[in-house]
C-alpha cells in the first residue's frame, strides 16, 4: 500500500487555492496570453488526450510510434492550412519561441555550410518578436533590426533592401507583428530574399491559425514563392494548452539543419529535431486531439467569431475620443494608442487606460513606447488579443472600455523622468546605477525593485504587482534598456525563489 507524506485531497485543494490568485483563463477577461475557444468539451477532450500519454517520452519516435503519428498528422494539418506543397516539411515544438530559435538555427547552419565566415546577421523589422533577438544572442548573429513606420508599424522592404548583404543568414517577416497586429510585406520581402538566396521565414506564432481561416488577405504563407520557413503556435489560435508549435520548413536539407545529432559519446545516438531531448507527449497529443476534433471547418468557425469580435472591439475604441488604433491591423489583434488630433484636455494615455480597465476586472497589455535606431519614437500602447470567447461579452466588455476612458481623459501621462527622479531619491546612491553606469548585482537590484513597488524583496519573500502600471511602463520607457532589463530578471528571479 503507498503511502503518501500528505494527502493527495490536500494537495489538490492547496493547487486551486494556488490558482484562485492566478488571472482568469476562461471567460474573456483577459486579453493576453490566453485562448479561450469558448468550449469547454475542447478543454476536456484536451486534458483527456494528454493523460493518456502522460507517460510517453518524445525524445524517441521510433519507441514510442504514437508520437509518430500524431506529429505526422499535426504537421499534414499546418501545411495545408499554410498553401504548402510536399517540399515543405516540419517539427512540432514546444512553443512559439522554440521555434523562432530552430529556423534561425537552420538558417544560421545553412550559411555556414555555403561558405560563410564571421558573424552571420539576422535582419527583421525591430517589431518581430523578442525570441529572435534570444535566437541571435544564443546562436552568434547580430539581430539587425530595421525601424518601421510609427503611425503604422509597417516597414519599408526598401529599408530591408539595404541591409542585405553577403552576411545575412536569415530574413524575418511578421504575420502579424505582435506589438501592433501588422502584416508585414511578405510578398515584398520575399522576393528580395530569393534574388539573393536568403532564408525568409514569417513567423506567425501569434495569429497563424486565424490567418489562414480569413479571406481577403495578401499572401503571406508558403503560397509566396520565397518564404523558406514559418513558425505558428497550436497553443494560441490552435486552442491547444501550452506548449505546442509548429515550424515549417521549404525543403529538408534546409530542414536538416535544425537538428542536433552526435554519436561521439558512449551512450545511445542523440538525434533531436528540437532544443530538447527528453519532452512530453501531452500537449502534442491535445493540439492533435483538437484539430481532429476541428478541422478546417471548426477552425474557421473559431476565427469568425474571434473576427467579429475584434471587428466590433475596434469599432468601439475608434468611437472613443482620446483613443485610436495603431496602423492597419489584421487577424484578432490590435493596439490602442492616444489620439493626438485632438486636445490634450481630451487625450486618453493608453496606459491610465489600460489600468482604469484593470481596477474594472479586466486585463488588456501595456506596451513601453521605444525610439527606434533611426530617432522615430514608436508610441506607448495597449495591446488587445481577442478570442472567440470574447464575443460572448462585448456586452460587458464595451462599456468597461469607454468607462475607463472616460475617467481617465485629459489625465496627463506619465512622466517617466519625474518617475525616475523619484526613484533616484528613494534609492541614495543609486543614481549612477540607474544611469547604466556600472553593473548591478542582486541585492541592489532588488532595492531598487521595493523602491519602484514591486516588492521583490531581499528576503526572497516576493511581492505583487502595484495597482496601478502605467508609472512602471513610464520607467521602463525611461531606464537605459540593460538596466530595466536586469531589474524585470531580478524581479522574476526572486518571484520563485524558496521562501
Amino acid at each position: 500500500m503507498t503511502t503518501f507524506r500528505r494527502d493527495p485531497a490536500d494537495i489538490l485543494a492547496e493547487l486551486a487555492t494556488l490558482r484562485e490568485a492566478d488571472a482568469p483563463t476562461h471567460g474573456g477577461h483577459v486579453l493576453a496570453y490566453v485562448y479561450d475557444a469558448g468550449m469547454p468539451e475542447l478543454d476536456a477532450l484536451a486534458s483527456d488526450a494528454a493523460k493518456l500519454v502522460q507517460p510517453v517520452n518524445g525524445l524517441d519516435p521510433t519507441t514510442f510510434t504514437s508520437v509518430a503519428a500524431m506529429e505526422r498528422a499535426v504537421v499534414g494539418f499546418a501545411r495545408a492550412a499554410f498553401h504548402g506543397d510536399d517540399e515543405v516539411v516540419g517539427s512540432v515544438t514546444s512553443g512559439g519561441t522554440e521555434s523562432c530559435m530552430l529556423a534561425v538555427k537552420a538558417a544560421r547552419d545553412a550559411w555556414i555550410a555555403r561558405g560563410g565566415e564571421g558573424r552571420a546577421r539576422l535582419v527583421a523589422p525591430i517589431t518581430a518578436h523578442a525570441a529572435f533577438q534570444k535566437a541571435a544572442k544564443a546562436f552568434g548573429l547580430e539581430f539587425d533590426g530595421v525601424p518601421v513606420d510609427a503611425s503604422t508599424g509597417a516597414p519599408d522592404p526598401a529599408a530591408i533592401a539595404e541591409r542585405l548583404g553577403e552576411d545575412v543568414a536569415i530574413i524575418v517577416v511578421s504575420a502579424p507583428s505582435y506589438p501592433f497586429a501588422t502584416l508585414d510585406p511578405i510578398e515584398e520581402v520575399a522576393a528580395l530574399g530569393a534574388a539573393r538566396g536568403i532564408p525568409v521565414h514569417v513567423d506567425a506564432c501569434i495569429g497563424g491559425f486565424a490567418l489562414a481561416f480569413q479571406d481577403g488577405l495578401p499572401a503571406w504563407d508558403f503560397a509566396v514563392p520565397g518564404v523558406t520557413s514559418l513558425s505558428a503556435d497550436l497553443h494560441k489560435y490552435g486552442y491547444a494548452p501550452k506548449g505546442v508549435s509548429v515550424l515549417l520548413t521549404r525543403g529538408r536539407d534546409l530542414q536538416r539543419h535544425q537538428y542536433f545529432a552526435t554519436t561521439a559519446w558512449p551512450g545511445y545516438p542523440v538525434v533531436n529535431p528540437t532544443l530538447a531531448g527528453s519532452k512530453p507527449a501531452g500537449p502534442l497529443a491535445a493540439a492533435w486531439a483538437i484539430i481532429e476534433a476541428l478541422g478546417t471547418e471548426g477552425y474557421a468557425r473559431l476565427a469568425g467569431r474571434a473576427m467579429r469580435a475584434t471587428t466590433a472591439l475596434r469599432d468601439a475604441v475608434e468611437r472613443i475620443e482620446g483613443l485610436r488604433v495603431v496602423g492597419d491591423p489584421v487577424g484578432p489583434l490590435f493596439a490602442v494608442a492616444t489620439d493626438e488630433s485632438v486636445g490634450p484636455d481630451r487625450r486618453v494615455d493608453p496606459h491610465h487606460w489600460a489600468d482604469a480597465v484593470r481596477e474594472a476586472g479586466w486585463v488588456i497589455q501595456l506596451q513601453p513606447a521605444l525610439r527606434q535606431a533611426d530617432g522615430t519614437l514608436l508610441p506607448r500602447t495597449t495591446h488587445l488579443t481577442v478570442t472567440p470567447v470574447t464575443e460572448s461579452v462585448l456586452d460587458t466588455l464595451l462599456p468597461v472600455l469607454a468607462g475607463a476612458a472616460d475617467a481617465v481623459r485629459g489625465v496627463p501621462a506619465v512622466d517617466g523622468g519625474a518617475v525616475l527622479a523619484g526613484l533616484a531619491q528613494a534609492a541614495p546612491g543609486a543614481a549612477g546605477v540607474l544611469a547604466g553606469g556600472g553593473a548591478i548585482d542582486s541585492d541592489t537590484a532588488a532595492g531598487l525593485l521595493a523602491a519602484i513597488g514591486l516588492g521583490a524583496a531581499t528576503d526572497g519573500s516576493g511581492g505583487s504587482l502595484p495597482a496601478r502600471m502605467a508609472p512602471v511602463l513610464a520607467l521602463v520607457e525611461a531606464l537605459p534598456a540593460p538596466v530595466t532589463e536586469r531589474l524585470l530578471v531580478e524581479l522574476l528571479a526572486r518571484v520563485v525563489e524558496p521562501r
